[in-house]
């Protein structure tokens, strides 16, 4: 559910007061953990945090007018969320952070980058800061250059196999074929004008 807040002040004023004061708790535990490079302001209709285009010029490879996104925070429909796209691309630090997590004896409910909650006891704040601390700029950025290039290796040798073949063989065999019939035509026309010289000769000799 996308806001249409153009600050984070105006998004969390206007959230219903429960949701308020658990998305400004998160909030400030991602503040406090957050490296200095990263910012803060409304991305996607979502509280986000990203890395500058003074930092990384390049941006999000879907939209490099967009700063690369790295989490955020958001109330939903029937939940609130966190997402966490370091975590999302870093098999390590997905395993570090389920395992971490389970320590604490909260339950994690969790899809790809997105940890729901529907209250603020849901969240294992500890684990949440620390993840975010362990993601400073610079180390987010190598992890996600490597991603994508890892991704586009995979992509060539796939692309390199659904193009079609040349047909060069059929058109060898056409013009073969085309030959044969030349041959067959030329050696009709041959046999046919045979008759005709010995019809004229014999008429000579009568």
């Amino acid at each position: 559910m996308q806001s249409k807040a153009t600050t984070v002040d105006q998004y969390l004023a206007s959230l219903p007061e429960d949701r308020r004061a658990a998305i400004s708790a998160v909030r400030d535990v991602i503040l406090e953990n957050l490296d200095k490079d990263y910012e803060e302001g409304i991305q996607y209709g979502m509280i986000g945090y990203y890395v500058p285009h003074k930092v990384f010029p390049s941006g999000y490879h879907v939209d490099p007018k967009q700063p690369l996104p790295f989490a955020a925070l958001a109330s939903q429909k029937n939940h609130m969320a966190v997402y966490l796209m370091g975590v999302y691309g870093s098999p390590q630090h997905e395993k570090w952070f389920r395992e971490a997590w389970a320590k604490t004896g909260k339950k994690l409910d969790m899809g790809k980058s997105c940890v729901r909650f529907k209250k603020l006891q849901d969240v294992a704040l500890d684990v949440l800061g620390e993840v975010i601390r362990r993601a400073p700029a610079k180390a987010y950025i190598q992890q996600y250059e490597s991603v994508l290039q890892s991704t586009e290796k995979k992509k060539a040798p796939a692309a390199a196999k659904g193009k079609p073949a040349a047909k060069s063989k059929p058109a060898a065999k056409k013009t073969v074929a085309s030959k044969a019939a030349a041959k067959k035509t030329a050696a009709k026309k041959t046999a046919a004008k045979k008759p005709a010289v010995k019809k004229t000769a014999a008429k000579k000799r009568a």
